[in-house]
C-alpha cells in the first residue's frame, strides 16, 4: 500500500499521534473487539484547548488512515475540512473526558460479548482471577441513560468515573482511559482478559477460588505501576503493530 506523505500544515508531533491512533484502530480490528462500524477511540492533541482526534464515523477500522481521522473540539466541531462525520453517540463520552480529566490523553470505548456480559451483571467485575486482579480499586461504574447523546449526562459519566481509568457503561459495555494511545491499549487488552475469563470461569461448574483483597490491590498497584514507570504498555504496543502488520502487511 502506498505510503502517505503528511500534510505540509500537519506538525510532526500531530502526525505521529494520528500515526498511533490509527495504528490502534486497526489493532482493535486485528483483535476482533470491534463493533462493524461503531464505537469510538480518540487522542487528545497536546495544548490547552482539549482538541482531540477520533474515527470518521461510516468507516471500518481497517479503513482509518492518519490523514482522515477527524480532528474535533469539545462540542464535536470539525476543525478541518472532511467529507466525513463523526459519530454523534461519542461525543458526550469522549468531550467529558477530554474535558475533565488531563491525565487522560486516550479514551477507547468497546462492547465486546464478554464485556458487555460483565456490564450486564450487577456485581461487575470480579477479581479473583489474573487479569481481574489487575482492575481491583480501578473501575468505576455508570448507570444506563440510553445512548449517549446528550450533553446533561456529561458530568454524571465523569462523576462515575472518578478518578479511576476504566468505566463500566452498565448495560452497554466499557471505555477506558489512560495517558497514553499504548497505555490505554494495554488497559483495554487487560479489561478485555479479565471479561473473558470471569465468562468462561461463569459457565464452567465448580466453586471459584476467591482471591483476598489485599492480594488483588498489590496486583493492580504492581501493574499500574509497571504502566506509569517503564516502557512496558509502549513494548507491548509496538510488538503487536509488527505482529499486525506481519499478518496482514503494512497498514496504510
Amino acid at each position: 500500500m502506498q505510503a502517505i506523505e503528511k500534510p505540509a500544515h500537519c506538525s510532526a508531533g500531530e502526525w505521529a499521534l494520528r500515526n498511533q491512533l490509527a495504528h490502534c484502530y486497526h489493532l482493535v480490528d486485528f483483535f476482533g473487539w470491534t463493533e462493524t462500524i461503531f464505537n469510538h477511540i480518540s487522542a487528545r492533541l497536546p495544548g490547552p484547548a482539549h482538541h482531540y482526534l477520533v474515527n470518521p464515523f461510516g468507516l471500518n477500522y481497517t479503513e482509518v488512515t492518519p490523514a482522515n481521522l477527524l480532528k474535533v473540539d469539545l462540542e464535536g466541531n470539525k476543525l478541518e475540512e472532511s467529507p466525513y462525520d463523526a459519530n454523534p453517540a461519542g461525543f458526550a463520552l469522549h468531550s467529558a473526558v477530554h474535558g475533565a480529566r488531563d491525565d487522560i490523553q486516550c479514551v477507547i470505548h468497546t462492547h465486546t460479548t464478554p464485556v458487555s456480559a460483565i456490564a450486564q451483571k450487577k456485581a461487575g467485575f470480579a477479581h479473583d482471577d489474573f487479569y481481574g486482579a489487575q482492575l481491583y480499586g480501578r473501575v468505576g461504574y455508570h448507570t444506563f441513560e440510553g445512548i449517549t447523546l446528550f450533553e446533561d449526562e456529561k458530568s454524571r459519566m465523569i462523576d462515575s468515573l472518578g478518578d479511576k481509568h476504566i468505566l463500566v457503561l452498565r448495560n452497554h459495555g466499557v471505555a477506558v482511559g489512560e495517558s497514553s494511545i499504548e497505555r490505554a491499549f494495554f488497559l483495554l487488552w487487560t479489561v478485555q482478559r479479565a471479561a473473558e475469563i470471569q465468562v468462561a470461569a461463569g459457565a464452567h461448574g465448580g466453586e471459584d477460588n476467591p482471591l483476598p483483597a489485599s492480594i488483588a490491590e498489590r496486583c493492580a498497584n504492581l501493574t499500574a505501576m509497571l504502566i506509569r514507570e517503564s516502557g512496558f504498555a509502549t513494548k507491548f504496543f509496538d510488538a503487536m503493530v509488527r505482529k499486525l502488520h506481519a499478518e496482514r502487511g503494512a497498514s496504510w
